[in-house]
């Protein structure tokens, strides 16, 4: 199974989950239509599906019953799309473009793009627990999962992540310490708790030696990640990214860019792909997917 093959899986559950809905009105416990089709905007906008695929693709390594994890999956790309939505706010980053096209406040207004993103996040929560609830006999290996996924998107995750990265633009501060703060938390643990979840639907326990080679993998990725995002951001084209470039110099961000210069930026990318490779080595061949993804994340384009 490539990226794609993965993606394919989760666009196919998205749509079911979140189907065009008809202005009329709602009844009792149904998602109003405006409400529905204001998060479906941003949900089948297209990208990746990258943490979704890498929860699918662990679980596939790991010996999980696919079925068992995909309605996981679906519900960690819903968080991601909800934080992007926020990400997208005039009091936050404030983009008008984000995978080609409007962001969603300018398509639907500021006040229905924050309620979008915090049905998202609702709904994500909904899913997990019927989930779970779906496989009583794995009911505790299905928490542990959760809050793994929970936990990478909350106040001591993405959230708090994100919390410090305004707050170092706004008091145009630089410190090496808090950047590593800031990409650990706001893009690593979102990489991480999609392993970590799959880690734990699988059995292993939180430190098992397979759990903590996983983590280990997600945040050396997630950094790599952030890096070649930052890099990007200046050298990339806008058109192939389908978001707006250099804004992280025109708002004084915090970067690899920044601290480093693109020259090292570069080199601090070689290494962190280097490292997250040696930790795969306790799967041997059967992580080949991952392999390949450290591969791609360090020459994307997109």
């Amino acid at each position: 199974m490539t990226l794609k093959d993965y993606a394919a899986l989760i666009d196919a559950r998205l749509a079911e989950l979140l189907p065009e809905a008809e202005k009329k009105i709602p009844d009792t416990d149904e998602i109003p239509w405006l409400l529905e089709n204001a998060m479906r905007y941003s949900v089948m906008a297209g990208g990746k599906r990258l943490r979704p695929a890498m929860l699918l693709a662990c679980a596939d390594m790991l010996g999980v019953d696919r079925a068992e994890a995909l309605l996981d999956a679906c519900a960690l790309e819903m968080i991601h799309t909800y934080s992007l939505i926020h990400d997208d706010l005039p009091g936050m980053d404030n983009d008008t473009l984000r995978r080609g096209r409007p962001t969603n406040h300018v398509v639907f207004g500021e006040g229905q793009a924050i309620l979008a993103g915090d049905g998202l996040l609702s709904y994500a929560m909904e899913l997990m627990l019927q989930n779970a609830m779906a496989y009583p006999e794995h009911s505790a290996r299905h928490i542990l999962a959760m809050n793994d996924i929970m936990a990478g998107a909350g106040v001591g995750g993405m959230v708090g992540g994100q919390c410090m990265d305004l707050y170092c633009e706004r008091e145009h501060i630089s410190d090496e310490r808090l950047l590593s703060y800031i990409h650990v938390n706001k893009t690593s643990r979102m990489l991480t708790s999609p392993l970590r979840a799959a880690a734990a639907l699988a059995g292993f326990a939180p430190d098992s030696p397979e759990t903590t080679a996983l983590t280990v993998y997600g945040v050396k990725f997630g950094l790599l990640f952030q890096a070649v995002d930052d890099i990007l951001d200046v050298v990339g084209d806008e058109k192939t990214l389908g978001k707006s470039i250099g804004k992280d110099a025109e708002e004084g961000k915090l970067t690899y860019v920044t601290l480093y210069g693109l020259e090292g930026a570069r080199k601090r990318a070689d290494a962190l792909a280097a490292e997250a490779k040696d930790s795969l080595a306790i799967f041997g061949d059967r992580a080949a997917f991952f392999v390949k993804l450290l591969d791609d994340m360090t020459h994307r384009v997109a």
